[in-house]
């Protein structure tokens, strides 16, 4: 009767164990989820706006943190082309018109921190500096990325 209570008890702590291992492993893996989705969001909004941002001819920032950034050039053809980025709902949505005309309107990056110390964007001296950050996960759990970049506009302006 002792050897099957020393049985059970040696089995009981095995299992609790493998057990906690379990709910580690699930909960990093989790993590690494959301860092890798929140630096995504990140990086892939940093990239439209550098590469909308090096065809420019005009940058003009807004008043709160710099968005809505409205970025302005035209064409070897006398073509107007306006993108506006703004954050909405946590979002950075590009609104892209050529001559005025309707615009088309994309998502370039969910998840983003929308208060003004966490993404920003400053045109001075030429250079146009993006600070975005993105938040991923619930609660007590959530991982926030921020991504910084400085952009250099078409050359010459």
């Amino acid at each position: 009767m002792i050897e099957v209570i020393a049985t059970l008890a040696i089995t009981g702590l095995i299992g609790l164990g493998a057990a906690t291992a379990t709910v580690q492993v699930m909960n990093q893996s989790s993590r690494n989820s959301d860092y890798t989705t929140a630096s995504t969001q990140a990086m892939n909004a940093i990239y439209w706006i550098s590469r909308d941002a090096q065809m420019s001819q005009d940058i003009s920032p807004g008043e709160n943190s710099g968005f809505p950034l409205t970025l302005s050039w035209v064409e070897w053809d006398n073509s107007g082309h306006e993108i506006v980025y703004s954050i909405q709902d946590d979002k950075i949505r590009r609104r892209y018109s050529i001559d005025g005309g309707v615009p088309d309107e994309t998502v370039v990056g969910q998840y983003i921190n929308s208060v003004s110390e966490n993404t920003t964007c400053e045109y001075t001296g030429g250079m146009l500096t993006l600070k975005i950050t993105a938040t991923a996960g619930e609660g007590s759990r959530s991982v926030s990325v921020s991504k910084a970049r400085e952009i250099t506009p078409r050359p010459g302006l």
